[in-house]
């Protein structure tokens, strides 16, 4: 509601209450907009109703205040009691504006009624006036769109209009072109045909030729028509079958073009090397434009390869021979001098960089001067490695031959296969080098195993001849070394002095280590030169062979060598046994054959220590083959079975050798304690007199320096032998022991103290024995121990001592017939009797 309609309103409901209200004033446009019936309501009544909100307000403060307390209600006290209250209710009326709001109410109604009569009078005005506006809109469109599909019509039309007019442009425009190009082509061929004839004119006649071919301004011009015409006139010359060599031969023949194709090669040759003069003089100045130029134009003759290989070819490395012969100083030092690997190496590496340097600067410039300058580069690194590297790896590498080696003072075969390998490897670093600065299309790999192709040919033959050289010449300083010992040691006895000279040349695990120093090194080459894994295996497998071949060898003479030492010490004992009753003889004799027990035992020493070397000596070969050998055979199938085979044959011989040895070393001992026996052992050690003395517990003599001995010379066997050798060496020592004591016995008469004696000489021997850990040999003196009880007990009593034993029975009764009452006692009878009731 206007702010000026609330204003009448205001004046209006101002009045007195008796008074009728007037009309309400409403306006369509309250109800515009956001409209709030709240709002619309508060208009109407807030104005008539201040006094009452007044009440409702003092009351609510009322009756907040519920203590008892006085307030104020309408201006006046309140009265408490209720008599009070009753009258003033009746006095005053509760809601006196209610009057006045009912006729507000009933106003607004009337006035609400009117305005919507009038609302409904304008939307049926509007809705009539609509439907003739929409009717006029429907007719128009109809004929608009009637308008719009003439005017589709009229542009389709014209847009098939315009497209046919274009075809026929197009179909002009490629006519025209069309004429142009053959206009174009008929100008050039006439003109062709004009400098053609020129050539064609006289032989050898150049001087008449257009100025175009003279101009030095116009050379790219000249060089491609001359090029033009010359293929034109070959052809013509092909088709017509007459070769240009009779051509050349018959000058007087004019028909044809036979004359213009030699004046136009003669022709191209004076102009391309003008161009390559003009090239080569702006080389010097360095002026890469006119470098870059004639190369341009140069590249229309015969693909420019004449320019690329003229260029290549004047490189100062090329073309100097003081470059040539720095690069020999450089890697092979002063004429006269050794030239050492190291020092090759260092020099290879010194002249490759230099070499890569210059190339990375030529690249540089072939990639400003040529337009294919990756061709440039493929001719130019050919020719580096064909001329420059060709030519110092032929002053470096000279291949020997396999019938007559190079000596060792010259460094031999491997100083060639070092050489080789350094060579070969840094020339495969300054190819992966010239690859990355760039090099074409050529096969630079190809081409630097090419290089070594004659070196690579039979190059497992060569290995095998270098370690077989190594090999002798490592032999003949140690046998050199030992001579020389031999001779300073004259003073010294005969025998005494071949067991020096055999310690000095034992089985050596340092040289069997250089023996496979020496093959890791030929292994390494081998995988340096061979790039597939079948090819490499081969090679490994020869080079392998040959340490095998050199390790056995050097062992199973070594083992010889040993055995040798074994045989002298039998010599000498067969050489002086004793065997004559004279007194000085014999004392002669007696120190012979101890001279002789002592050369038995060095020489026992010997062996044992040439043993545990040996084997010392297959087990690095066994570990290097494991590390090294057995991951390169793998790649081929059976090659590591065969070489595991092949290297268990190989050491067959020493294994033999190594067998005989220990055979001999069981006759040396036993030939010694034999000796001893029959030198220490006494025929009062086993019948003691029955004096009533206290019987000796202690072991005899002749025992106490057996086991001694036996103490100190299997020492080294129980160092030097390992698992089942070990076991089976002493088993079979122990058998040979308990046999030969056996025999030693039957040659001695027993009484109780005496077999008492015994029983501690055979408890003393089995003691020892038992750290042989055999089991059989124990087993065999425990029975020993059983039977010399047969001395001790009573003869009524033997019968009693083998319930148990019965295997031994033979043995027992041997022993039994050694008895001091044997036959006092008759115990030939009672024991036949015996054994035939048991039996």
């Amino acid at each position: 509601m206007k702010e000026g309609r609330d204003g009448t309103k205001s004046n209006r409901m101002s009045k007195s209450s008796s008074v009728s209200s007037l009309p309400l004033i409403l306006d369509i446009d309250d109800f515009k907009g956001e409209f709030s019936f709240d709002a619309l309501f508060g208009n109407l009544v807030n104005e008539l109703l201040p006094s009452f909100q007044e009440e409702e307000t003092d009351s609510s403060e009322g009756h907040s205040n519920v203590s008892g307390n006085d307030s104020l209600q309408n201006g006046h006290m309140r009265v408490p009691s209720d008599a009070a209250k009753f009258a003033q209710g009746l006095s005053d009326p509760l809601f006196p504006e209610v009057d006045k709001i009912l006729s507000l109410f009933k106003d607004s109604c009337k006035e609400l009624v009117d305005l919507q009569k009038q609302i409904d009078g304008r939307l049926y005005n509007l809705k009539k006036e609509v439907s003739v506006q929409d009717s006029k809109h429907r007719k128009t469109l109809v004929e608009l769109e009637k308008g719009v599909d003439g005017l589709f019509g009229s542009f389709a039309r014209l847009d098939s209009r315009i497209s046919s007019v274009g075809q026929t442009a197009a179909k002009i425009g490629d006519h025209l072109q069309s004429a142009d190009a053959q206009r174009e082509t008929a100008s050039q061929t006439i003109e062709l045909i004009k400098y053609l004839m020129e050539f064609n004119s006289s032989p050898g006649d150049l001087m008449e030729l257009s100025p175009l071919f003279s101009d030095d301004s116009r050379v790219a011009e000249a060089a491609k028509i001359a090029q033009k015409l010359r293929a034109f006139a070959e052809e013509d010359i092909g088709r017509q079958g007459i070769s240009v060599p009779s051509v050349m031969g018959n000058a007087t023949a004019s028909r044809g073009l036979e004359v213009a194709v030699p004046n136009l090669q003669d022709y191209c040759n004076e102009l391309e090397n003008r161009l390559l003069s003009r090239f080569d003089a702006a080389s010097q100045r360095r002026e890469l434009s006119t470098m870059a130029e004639c190369a341009k134009i140069l590249s229309q003759f015969n693909r420019g390869t004449s320019a690329m290989q003229h260029y290549v070819g004047t490189r100062p490395m090329f073309i100097d021979v003081e470059v040539m012969n720095a690069d020999t100083r450089l890697v092979l030092g002063d004429e006269g001098s050794q030239a050492s690997p190291s020092n090759v190496a260092r020099g290879l590496s010194s002249l490759y960089k230099e070499i890569t340097d210059n190339v990375r600067k030529e690249a540089a410039t072939v990639m400003a001067v040529f337009p294919s300058p990756n061709e440039v580069m493929s001719i130019l690194v050919q020719r580096v490695l064909e001329q420059r590297v060709t030519a110092l790896l032929d002053k470096l590498l000279v291949k020997p031959s396999l019938v007559n080696l190079p000596p060792m003072e010259e460094g031999g075969l491997l100083l060639y296969l070092r050489m080789l390998a350094v060579a070969y490897e840094k020339t495969q670093e300054l190819a992966r080098d010239l690859r990355a600065v760039g090099c074409g299309d050529l096969d630079i790999e190809g081409l630097t195993e090419s290089l070594f192709s004659s070196h690579k040919d039979g190059y497992p033959e060569h290995e095998q001849a270098s370690l077989k050289q190594l090999y002798l010449a490592k032999v003949a300083e140690l046998r050199a070394e030992s001579q020389q010992i031999s001779e300073s040691s004259g003073t010294i006895g005969r025998s005494k002095g071949a067991a020096v000279a055999s310690s000095h040349q034992q089985i050596s695990v340092t040289v069997v280590t250089e023996f496979v120093r020496w093959n890791e090194e030929a292994i390494a080459r081998c995988t340096l030169f061979s790039s597939q894994p079948a090819t490499l295996a081969a090679n490994v497998k020869v080079v392998f062979t040959s340490l095998l071949d050199q390790v056995s060898q050097y062992i199973t003479e070594g083992l010889e060598r040993a055995r040798d030492g074994l045989t002298e010490a039998a010599a000498l004992r067969e050489r002086f046994v004793l065997g004559t009753s004279v007194r000085r003889v014999a004392a002669a004799a007696a120190s012979a054959a101890e001279a002789a027990a002592a050369a038995g035992e060095s020489s026992f020493r010997s062996f044992m220590v040439a043993v545990q070397r040996c084997g010392s000596s297959v087990a690095i070969v066994q570990q290097y083959f494991s590390n090294s050998i057995s991951r390169l055979l793998l790649p081929v199938d059976g090659a590591h079975a065969a070489s595991c085979e092949e290297m268990a044959t190989t050491m067959s011989s020493a294994e033999g050798a190594a067998y005989k040895g220990l055979q001999q070393c069981i006759e040396t001992v036993m030939a010694e304690v034999e000796r001893l026996l029959s030198a220490e052992q006494k025929t009062t050690d086993y019948r003691s007199r029955e004096d009533g003395f206290a019987p000796d517990h202690r072991p005899t003599n002749a025992c106490t320096r057996v086991v001694a001995y036996l103490s100190r010379v299997l020492e080294s066997a129980f160092t030097a032998l390992e698992g089942l050798n070990k076991q089976a060496f002493l088993t079979e020592l122990g058998n040979r022991l308990h046999k030969g004591l056996l025999n030693h016995w039957q040659k001695f008469t027993f009484n109780p103290s005496g077999g008492l004696r015994l029983k501690r000489d055979i408890t003393e021997y089995g003691e020892y024995v038992r750290s042989f850990n055999a089991p059989s040999v124990d087993e065999n003196f425990e029975l020993l121990g059983i039977m010399a009880n047969v001395f001790i007990v009573a003869p009524e009593s033997l019968s009693t001592l083998f319930e148990g034993t019965p295997s031994i029975r033979k043995d027992a009764q041997r022993f039994i017939e050694l008895r001091e009452d044997y036959k006092s006692a008759k115990l030939a009878a009672r024991l036949s009797s015996l054994w035939t009731s048991s039996s």
